[in-house]
């Protein structure tokens, strides 16, 4: 064997080897996993739990299940599922999700545990925050449509891909300061006691109740309509320089 093939043979072996631990060394950095691939362990599905699944013979299935690694959402009926484990102050939370069309979906930050005897107010979007996702790529941002604080602040923009493709979501909270990012642009970053609404689409009228929204509390992912999958589910907190 010359030396030249020699060394293509050895590159070929080596490269694969560093691009995985390259791969795995960017994951860690991105927190915890925090959804195991395999189950729902940790996670307390909120709401709606189960539906008749017209498709065979109105049999009753789970709305949230685990398949293929990913965490699977039936799209039926109105609810969370809320990570059990631990409540957050300072963190930053990395989900991935890919919709189905016209899906309706959304991450809750800080928030409680979901009481239908007690909505709207242990709603995320009411309690603390519910970061909207939906299938509206291409549509002008708002108050509504993805990666608001729903119904509070609009985002700058709307970066999200369409039904079927993969989108990528990052939440870092810190005190008072939130910042959304998705597909690596960040279209949020305000600190909810001193809001500027003549730079953010946001109403005069709010500006008290958001200064008061908790600083600590659990995340979720909800169910309201639409089928859709999450993976590499993973947070990190964020502790304070006196703190580590």
């Amino acid at each position: 064997m010359s030396r030249i093939t020699w060394l293509l043979v050895f590159v070929a072996a080596v490269l694969p080897v560093h691009t995985i631990r390259s791969d795995e060394k960017a994951a860690e950095n991105m927190g915890k996993l925090i959804f195991n691939g395999k189950d729902l362990d940790g996670w307390t599905p909120e709401g709606a739990t189960e539906y008749k699944d017209k498709s065979d013979g109105d049999k009753v299935k789970p709305i949230w299940t685990v398949e293929d690694g990913l965490l699977k959402c039936a799209g039926n009926g109105y609810g969370f599922i809320r990570y059990d484990k631990q409540e957050y102050a300072d963190f930053a939370f990395h989900v991935e999700y890919r919709m189905t069309p016209k899906c309706n979906s959304g991450i809750g930050i800080r928030t409680v545990p979901y009481d239908r005897k007690k909505d709207p107010e242990t709603r995320p979007s009411f309690y603390s925050y519910e970061i909207q996702l939906l299938d509206d790529a291409g549509k002008k941002p708002d108050k509504h449509g993805s990666g608001s604080l729903y119904r509070y602040v609009a985002p700058k923009e709307n970066p999200v891909k369409p039904a079927g493709e993969w989108n990528v979501v990052d939440v870092e909270c810190v005190g008072p300061n939130i910042k959304i990012t998705i597909n690596d642009k960040t279209i949020i970053d305000v600190d909810q006691t001193n809001i500027d609404p003549a730079k953010w689409d946001v109403d005069k009228s709010e500006l008290e109740a958001l200064k008061k929204k908790p600083l600590k509390g659990y995340v979720c992912l909800q169910v309201h309509g639409g089928k859709l999958d999450f993976r590499n589910i993973r947070i990190c907190e964020i502790k304070a320089e006196n703190d580590k």
